[in-house]
C-alpha cells in the first residue's frame, strides 16, 4: 500500500509539474469567496449549454466566456442571464443550515431548512422533479438519513456538485469533510452509494485547497490519501488521459473516447463523470478558478454541474481574485430577481456567512482545547 501511494506520488509531480499553484498570500475568507463563488458562476455560465455535444457550443458560440438567458424545464420562465440552477438551489440550504449553525452539521440539520425555505413554487422551476418526491418524503416525518433511498438515482451528480460548503466548514480537515458527506449526503443518496463516494472527492479537494501553502498537487495528494480506491483508479486513469492536454480542446477530444453515454435519463450527470472531468480540469488550468470555468463551460454535456465542480475547487486554492467583476455583479442581480430561490443572498454573503461559521466553531475548538490541556 506505501508502494503504491509512493508511485501514485511520483506520477502527480511528474504529470503536475508545471501545474503547482501555491496559495501562498491568499487568505482564507477569499478561498471561501473563490470556492462558492466559482461555484455559482461556473453554474450560471453553464446551463445554458448543458447537456449539448462540444462540437455545438463551439459552432454557435465560439468559445463561450459569457451568460446567457435560458429556459430549464419547458416551463416558460427565461432567465435572466447569470441565472443559477438546481444544484446550487441544493448547495444554498446546506449553506443556510452551516451559518445557522456556526458549526458542521448534519442530514437533520439541512431536513429542517429544507421544510422551511423550499418554496412550494419551486417545484419544476428550480429543482429536478425527484426532489419534490425527496421534499413530500422528508414532510413525512421519517428519518432524514432514509430520504435518499428513494431516489432513484445514486450515482448522479447531485451531491457531488453541490456540497462545497460541507468541505468549507471542515477547511484543512479532509478526514472530517468527508464524513460530513456520507452524513449529509443521505438527504439525496444511499448510504456509501457510488454518487457520495464521489461528493467526497469534491468535498475533500475543497478541504485540503484551503490548507495553508496548499497547491494544485497537494489537492491531489489529499484525495488520493483520503477517498475511495475504486473512485481514485478512475481519476488517476483520466489525469493519466489527459496528461499532456494544453487546454480544454485537448480535454474535451480526449474524454469523448471515455465518455458518451445516452439514452438514460441524465446519461451525462453520472458523478464519475463529472468529477473525473473536473480534476482534470482544474489540473490542466494549474487552479485558476476563471479559466476552470471557462474549460468547463465549453466542455459538453454536463457543462453546468463541471464548472461548478472544478471553479469551486479552483477558486477554493486560489480565491476569487481571478474571476471578474462583471460576472460577480451579475449573478449577483440575476439572484435578487429569481423569486424561486431559496436565498436571495450574494455571493459574498453566502461565503463571509460560511466563513464566520467557520471562524465561530473554530473559536470552540481552540476553547475546548485550552481547558482539556489544563485537566
Amino acid at each position: 500500500m506505501l508502494g503504491a501511494m509512493v508511485d501514485r506520488r511520483s506520477f502527480l509531480k511528474t504529470a503536475g509539474a508545471a501545474a503547482v499553484l501555491p496559495a501562498a498570500g491568499i487568505g482564507l475568507r477569499d478561498k471561501f469567496f473563490g470556492a462558492i463563488a466559482g461555484c455559482h458562476i461556473g453554474s450560471a455560465m453553464g446551463a445554458p449549454v448543458e447537456g449539448w455535444p462540444w462540437e455545438r457550443i463551439q459552432r454557435e458560440y465560439g468559445t463561450l466566456d459569457r451568460f446567457l438567458p435560458y429556459e430549464h424545464y419547458r416551463n416558460g420562465w427565461r432567465r435572466e442571464p447569470g441565472t443559477t440552477e438546481d444544484g446550487v438551489e441544493r448547495q444554498k440550504l446546506m449553506i443556510t443550515a452551516i451559518i445557522e449553525k456556526k458549526d458542521r452539521v448534519n442530514a437533520e440539520d439541512v431536513r429542517r431548512i429544507w421544510l422551511r425555505d423550499i418554496k412550494p413554487e419551486s417545484a419544476g422551476m428550480v429543482s429536478e422533479p425527484f426532489e419534490a418526491v425527496l421534499l413530500a418524503m422528508a414532510r413525512s416525518g421519517i428519518p432524514a438519513r432514509d430520504l435518499g433511498k428513494y431516489c432513484d438515482y445514486a450515482g448522479l451528480v447531485s451531491m457531488a456538485r453541490s456540497c462545497h460548503p460541507i468541505g468549507l466548514i471542515n477547511a484543512g480537515d479532509v478526514a472530517a469533510a468527508i464524513e460530513d458527506v456520507f452524513e449529509v449526503g443521505q438527504l439525496y443518496q444511499t448510504s456509501n452509494s457510488r454518487g457520495l463516494q464521489w461528493a467526497a472527492v469534491t468535498a475533500g479537494a475543497i478541504a485540503a485547497a484551503t490548507e495553508p501553502g496548499a497547491t494544485v498537487d497537494s489537492v491531489l495528494e489529499a484525495v488520493f490519501k483520503h477517498c475511495d480506491r475504486r473512485v481514485t483508479a478512475e481519476i488517476e486513469r483520466g489525469l493519466k488521459l489527459t496528461e499532456g492536454a494544453k487546454d480544454f480542446h485537448d480535454l474535451r477530444q480526449a474524454f469523448d473516447k471515455v465518455y458518451y453515454g445516452a439514452g438514460i435519463p441524465y446519461a451525462a450527470s453520472y458523478a464519475n463523470e463529472v468529477v473525473t472531468k473536473a480534476l482534470c480540469v482544474f489540473r490542466t488550468v494549474r487552479g485558476d478558478v476563471r479559466e476552470a470555468v471557462i474549460a468547463s463551460v465549453n466542455m459538453g454535456r454536463d457543462t453546468d454541474c463541471l464548472a461548478a465542480v472544478a471553479a469551486g475547487i479552483a477558486g477554493a486554492l486560489s480565491g476569487g481574485a481571478g474571476l471578474p467583476g462583471e460576472w460577480i455583479r451579475q449573478c449577483d442581480y440575476a439572484t435578487s430577481l429569481n423569486r424561486y430561490t431559496n436565498s436571495q443572498r450574494t455571493l459574498r454573503q453566502h461565503s463571509d456567512g460560511l466563513y464566520e461559521a467557520f471562524r465561530a466553531r473554530l473559536a470552540r475548538l481552540k476553547a475546548y482545547a485550552e481547558k482539556m490541556e489544563s485537566a
